[in-house]
C-alpha cells in the first residue's frame, strides 16, 4: 500500500491514521424512524420488535396460515415398475388444484434434496423420504398417514 506521498508505510516506519477523518456531509439513515444521530433505532440492542412499531401485527396479517385440517393424505413407498428404484408417493389430496400440488411438490423436493413430479394427482418424490414428506405435509395443514409398505 502506498501513502499519498508515494512512500511505503512499512518501510519508513510511518503509520496510517485511523482517526476517521472529517465527518460525513450527509446522514444516510436520516429518513428512517430513529435515524438521527444520537437517537437509537427502535429495538436497538434487542432482537424483539419494538412495541407498536411499523411491522408489529402486519407480518402475522400478511402471511395466511393454512387451514388446520385439509384432509388425509396417504404416503406410500413404491418400487414396482420403476426398475427397482424406490419412490415416495403422496396421494389422496382433496380440494387442491394442480398448481398448488406443483408448489407443494417443489417445496418437498427442495427439503428432501431429491427429484420428483406430480403425476395423476399424486406427488412422487425419488427415494424413501416418507418422514420428510409427512413433516412438510403436516406443516401445510394436511394429515399424513403412512399406508402400504
Amino acid at each position: 500500500m502506498q501513502l499519498h506521498n508515494g512512500e511505503d508505510p512499512m518501510s519508513t516506519g510511518n503509520k496510517i491514521s485511523t482517526g476517521g477523518g472529517a465527518p460525513l456531509g450527509q446522514r444516510p439513515f436520516a429518513h428512517l424512524p430513529g435515524g438521527s444521530a444520537g437517537e437509537p433505532m427502535p429495538g436497538a440492542g434487542s432482537r424483539r420488535p419494538a412495541a407498536g412499531g411499523v411491522n408489529s401485527g402486519q407480518i402475522a396479517a400478511e402471511i395466511p396460515s393454512p387451514p388446520k385440517n385439509r384432509g388425509r393424505v396417504d404416503i406410500t413407498r413404491q418400487t414396482a415398475g420403476r426398475g427397482g428404484k424406490t419412490v415416495t408417493v403422496a396421494s389422496g389430496f382433496i380440494g387442491i388444484g394442480q398448481p398448488e400440488k406443483e408448489q407443494l411438490a417443489k417445496k418437498i423436493q427442495k427439503a428432501c434434496g431429491a427429484g420428483g413430479t406430480v403425476k395423476d394427482g399424486c406427488i412422487e418424490i425419488q427415494g424413501d423420504k416418507r418422514e420428510q414428506v409427512a413433516r412438510i405435509l403436516a406443516e401445510a395443514g394436511f394429515r399424513p398417514v403412512f399406508a402400504g409398505g
